[in-house]
């Protein structure tokens, strides 16, 4: 059995997203899921998980109760240790300094030396609500999201997403080594930038010349060392010039109704289409918009999977569509 701590604060988008790198996840605590199975190095390029732990045991939100799973656990470390103790989200009333103290005794009673600069294991004790995890750190996520901010860019245009969010977009499409994700209107090509980082081929297209020369400059400025292949064209996201079933994954922001130029019915008609194009090359997409497309989704042959809301500021509210081919 593992631990997941999630960051962020939805922990059912979380939980979906962690599906990309772990089997049988299922949320205990604020924060907090449990899995039966992990891979350590999918965990490493997720975004809205920051650790993977080997689970010793599950207990009370306290440090007696910590240390008493420690104790009782079939510890097979060898090396030096370190305790590191969290409360999540301020959702549990624990002492971390406690827990530290109290795990690491119990590590030392069975014959390990403490290292707290360069330890070869570290266990990690996790409190939300009234759960506390306790296991071993197998794999935490690379969080340098802050190195790719959108302004920093070679190309940058308003309304570009968030490195973290394109992540966790790429990766419920099922981005990874040996598949491809397609993005038919790409903009500046950040979820590209995200999906082509954790291993895959990445597609983009967008209908703007100005856009898709940009995405080229984005994608040559972060992929080009990653041992990936990357491409973009102007081009029709209702008619993309892509063979059937060629991708794996597909994830579009279609346009915002209050911020796009097109007309409501033509909005419509172009999402539509494009969902229907969409289901012609891929078997999942991942659809972001400022309102749901599920009835156009259904139609245009996916069956909606996943969905949710979520608040991006005041007046902005992203819905997220999880579609797969029937």
């Amino acid at each position: 059995m593992y631990g997941l701590e999630f960051a962020g604060e939805e922990d059912a988008f979380a939980a979906r997203e962690a599906r990309a790198a772990a089997a049988g996840v299922e949320t205990v605590a604020p924060g907090l899921a449990v899995a039966d199975a992990v891979d350590a190095e999918r965990v490493r390029g997720l975004a809205y998980t920051r650790t993977a732990l080997d689970l010793l045991g599950r207990a009370d939100a306290d440090p007696a109760s910590a240390r008493a799973v420690v104790a009782a656990a079939s510890v097979a470390r060898e090396g030096t240790v370190a305790v590191r103790a969290r409360v999540v989200r301020d959702s549990a009333d624990a002492s971390t300094t406690a827990a530290e103290r109290e795990c690491g005794a119990a590590l030392v009673e069975r014959g390990f030396d403490v290292d707290l600069d360069d330890p070869d294991h570290t266990l990690r004790v996790l409190f939300a609500g009234d759960v506390c995890l306790v296991g071993w750190v197998v794999a935490e996520s690379v969080r340098d999201f802050a190195t790719r901010k959108p302004t920093d860019r070679p190309f940058f245009q308003p309304g570009s997403m968030a490195p973290m969010d394109a992540r966790a977009y790429a990766n419920v499409a099922g981005a990874g080594p040996g598949r491809t994700v397609l993005d038919p209107m790409c903009g500046t090509g950040g979820v590209l930038i995200e999906a082509g980082l954790v291993g895959s081929d990445v597609v983009g297209n967008d209908a703007q010349a100005k856009m898709a020369r940009g995405a080229r400059e984005n994608l040559a400025e972060y992929l080009g060392d990653a041992g990936v292949d990357y491409g973009v064209v102007r081009g029709d996201a209702t008619d993309l010039a892509v063979r059937d079933d060629a991708v794996d994954g597909v994830v579009f922001d279609a346009p915002y109704g209050r911020q796009s130029k097109i007309a409501r019915h033509d909005l419509d008609d172009l999402v539509g289409a494009a969902l229907a194009e969409t289901a012609r090359v891929a078997p999942r997409c991942v659809l972001i918009a400022d309102r749901s497309w599920r009835e156009a989704a259904l139609a245009a042959g996916w069956r909606v999977t996943d969905s949710f809301e979520r608040r991006v500021h005041r007046s902005l509210v992203r819905h997220v569509l999880v579609l797969d081919r029937d």
